[in-house]
């Protein structure tokens, strides 16, 4: 999975890929007002096969903290196709976790603390992943 990254790519979906390559399959739910959008995991997975895969090569944002990167952006294959990742800044680029959203549109900023990774769409909603459970994501409209 880490030569993958390298590369930059993953596979394709709505999905989480923690670095020890397992991986949770995501589903998106947007209610009619858009001002609520919920992101959950409907399965996880320790062993699977990808059908495709795809780049995830664009970055727009980062932010480096305390030997941690978090970096947010497109896939060149469509525009509405969105990602997020955690690495370790050790000289490896050493993937913790990536999260893609066919939905979500690209990530154009994006923060990092010690407790969460916030990254903000083009779309205008605000994604706050845990750090240490990326699938628990909470979505919020943009404030401004």
């Amino acid at each position: 999975m880490q030569a993958r990254w390298r590369a930059r790519q993953a596979p394709d979906g709505d999905l989480v890929l923690l670095g020890d390559g397992s991986l949770s399959v995501m589903e998106l739910q947007v209610y009619a007002d858009l001002a609520r959008w919920d992101w959950w995991e409907i399965v996880r997975a320790e062993q699977w096969t990808p059908a495709n895969w795809l780049d995830v090569d664009v970055a727009l944002a980062s932010c480096d903290q305390n030997g941690s990167r978090a970096l947010a952006g497109e896939s060149s294959a469509h525009g509405s196709i969105g990602w997020v990742a955690l690495t370790r800044l050790d000289g490896e680029d050493t993937l913790e976790w990536l999260a893609i959203s066919r939905h979500s549109n690209p990530f154009s900023s994006v923060e990092l603390d010690d407790t969460t990774v916030t990254a903000t769409s083009t779309a205008g909603q605000i994604w706050r992943f845990p750090r240490a459970a990326p699938e628990r994501v909470r979505i919020t409209g943009d404030p401004g």
